[in-house]
């Protein structure tokens, strides 16, 4: 059974994406064994306690330093003992030391098609208004392990969806979350707890779909 932390800003509709996931079967083999929020009021630590899952947070605000954050942070996340982080809207940069400790065991959900509207500064409407003022014909979602760049490591999965006229920031953020964020990002979590995710020379592969 994968073990999955899930950490979150937000609403956390993505986190209820993998609950109903593995509620419906979608998502085999795993338990969400706890929620960590920077954001006391995020709605996402009520969808914790809505399905009984462990849920806390840690927010930088609490602690005299980033760095006694980033420790507390590590040392929650360790309390699990997760196979697997998922970071979903988690706006919060994660310390090298973590990234370390799960190295290939950690996954982000960006809601464009990496490399594009991706780095530094893209999160949130800003992608899908990057998106909106260059005019592109397509956008869409990617799952990728997190190393120590931003969106920069090895993709898992990716889904594109069509821009379509008259579409807001608001609109096509909606459109991207339904029609493959909440797709894609259960899928890579069932992927990699049935052994079938590996990584190799900075690439993720995937075995037997």
């Amino acid at each position: 059974m994968l073990k999955v932390v899930v950490l979150v800003s937000g609403g956390g509709t993505n986190l209820q994406a993998i609950i109903d996931g593995v509620k419906d079967g979608v998502i085999m083999n795993t338990e969400i064994v706890g929620v960590i929020s920077n954001n006391k009021n995020a709605y996402a630590l009520e969808r914790a306690k809505e399905n009984h899952i462990p849920a806390r947070c840690i927010s930088p605000k609490d602690y005299e330093s980033r760095d006694v954050f980033n420790e507390k942070l590590l040392e929650a996340v360790n309390e699990y003992e997760p196979d697997l982080i998922v970071l979903a809207g988690f706006l919060v940069v994660i310390p090298p030391e973590m990234i370390a400790a799960y190295r290939n065991r950690m996954i982000n959900i960006h809601p464009s098609l990496i490399p594009a509207f991706c780095g530094k500064g893209y999160y949130g409407l800003k992608v899908h208004e990057a998106a909106l003022a260059r005019g592109v014909k397509v956008v869409g979602a990617t799952v990728h392990f997190v190393d120590e760049g931003t969106d920069t490591g090895p993709i898992i999965l990716q889904k594109a969806v069509e821009v379509e006229q008259g579409d807001t920031p608001e609109i096509l953020q909606r459109r991207v979350m339904e029609q493959a964020e909440w797709k894609i990002l259960p899928q890579a979590i069932h992927l990699i707890a049935n052994g079938k995710v590996h990584v190799e020379n900075g690439h993720a592969f995937i075995e037997n779909i």
